[in-house]
């Protein structure tokens, strides 16, 4: 099977643009985010149904996921225990008939581990939102309904331009769903599908708004656990998180402890805490995941690649290895990005920028065209450079420490003009006593 590390797409072999209502945009997202295929498999096994569609009864029909799967199987792609796993996920397993009071479903944009998107219009303000209901088959367990509910409160406890917001949630017709501003763009995902990489000046800015996002996030007590590239949708001239299924509050001792030893997050992006299940996490565990994110979408492959998920989980959460920086991967990116970049993926959280708003300094220091001055510091060092900070514990001593160094050099200091004068007074002494005498 390929794996993501072997990922290549010259012009001539390039995926054509995928639209909204394509049947297989989201089955190939799904395909590429989980490492079960590559751009080249997919763009094969495209022209592989093209060719077929075209010698058969109706020629230039769209590709059914069943069939495009089936493909992928032919090719060696995916085993066959794969496929009929995506067909269960991906294919199947949506609401065949959605009747929602309010909402006229125009069309299915998105799909997630927990539900299904999609955009409709509410028709008392006619104006154009995003859906998102419970998978059928999830909707049966009552842990799964608690914690999509959850997900909407939580999504609207937050109030932010960078965040996606929430408008309405409930329950009809034994649907779940949640109300959603609908955003007029494509995910950072989409487009890495069709560019490969970015260049550093728009991947700058999409950093900047998803820092921003975090920032309000963190205000608030909560942490996202899956950023990544899906997650994050572009909006005309900014970025926006969204999809907080994985979220929780920072503070909530019982839910760490239920998902103690868990690896929660999406693997290619998760932090090395994460993957290990610890309990104690925080925000720092969300900037590691878009410095993986970054990573990806300038040297156009994830930090780890490997030939399962596990592989590459075990990859983030090992100590021992670090990804190759990337500005040696593209030579197009500045050393100051890519030091940015780094300084969040770094395996110790302890040397990772410690809260959103220092790399929002760095960033802003960057699009600027000023290198970062916190990046690869640790916190004794750069003493959080923030107006009107306290300085922490490692500081207060650090600066106790050199007091108290500066007081020994006065001291020796003293101690040797003290010994300079004896010896003049003895001197002194000495010749009083000899005129004396004479």
């Amino acid at each position: 099977m390929s794996t993501p590390a072997e990922t290549k797409t010259d012009s001539n072999s390039a995926i054509p643009e995928r639209k909204g209502k394509d049947p297989l945009a989201i089955l190939e997202r799904a395909l590429i985010s989980r490492g079960l295929a590559t751009h080249e498999d997919l763009n094969r096994a495209r022209l592989s149904l093209s060719a077929a569609n075209s010698h058969g009864s109706n020629p230039g029909a769209s590709p059914s996921g069943t069939a495009f799967l089936s493909v992928l199987v032919d090719r060696g792609v995916l085993t066959t225990a794969q496929s009929e796993r995506m067909t269960r996920e991906i294919v199947s397993d949506t609401p065949k008939r959605i009747e929602i009071p309010g909402f006229q479903i125009l069309e299915k944009i998105g799909r997630g581990c927990m539900g299904v998107v999609y955009k409709a219009r509410q028709t008392s303000v006619e104006r154009v939102v995003a859906v998102k209901i419970l998978l059928p088959s999830l909707a049966k367990n009552p842990s799964y309904v608690q914690r999509f509910v959850r997900e909407a409160k939580m999504a609207a406890a937050l109030s932010h331009p960078n965040l996606v917001s929430v408008i309405d949630a409930g329950s009809a017709s034994g649907l779940y769903f949640f109300v959603m501003e609908y955003v007029e763009g494509k995910s950072v995902g989409e487009r890495l599908l069709e560019v490969g990489k970015f260049d550093e000046k728009e991947a700058l800015g999409i950093a900047l708004s998803v820092a921003e996002a975090l920032q309000h996030a963190n205000e608030r007590g909560l942490i996202h656990r899956d950023v990544k590239p899906d997650n994050i949708m572009i909006h005309r001239d900014r970025a926006k998180l969204a999809d907080l299924g994985l979220a929780r509050p920072t503070a909530d001792e019982t839910w760490a402890l239920a998902e103690a030893g868990l690896a929660v997050g999406t693997p290619y992006y998760i932090s090395p805490e994460q993957a290990r299940g610890e309990v104690q996490i925080d925000i720092r565990t969300d900037l590691y995941s878009l410095g993986a994110t970054l990573y990806h979408m300038v040297t156009g492959r994830p930090p780890f690649q490997g030939e399962t998920s596990s592989e590459v989980t075990r990859q983030h959460a090992d100590f021992k290895l670090s990804a190759a920086p990337p500005d040696h991967l593209n030579d197009k990116i500045s050393s100051g990005f890519g030091v940015v970049v780094e300084t969040l993926l770094a395996k110790d959280r302890k040397n990772r920028y410690q809260l959103p708003k220092d790399l929002i300094h760095d960033l802003k220091n960057l699009i600027a065209g000023q290198p970062p001055d916190i990046a690869q510091q640790s916190v004794s060092e750069f003493g959080r450079l923030r107006e009107g900070d306290s300085l922490d514990e490692a500081d207060q001593l650090l600066e106790l420490q050199s007091e108290i160094e500066a007081k020994d050099l006065r001291i020796q200091s003293l101690t040797q003009w003290n010994a300079i004068l004896a010896i003049l007074a003895g001197i002194f002494g000495a010749a009083t006593l000899v005129a004396f005498l004479i």
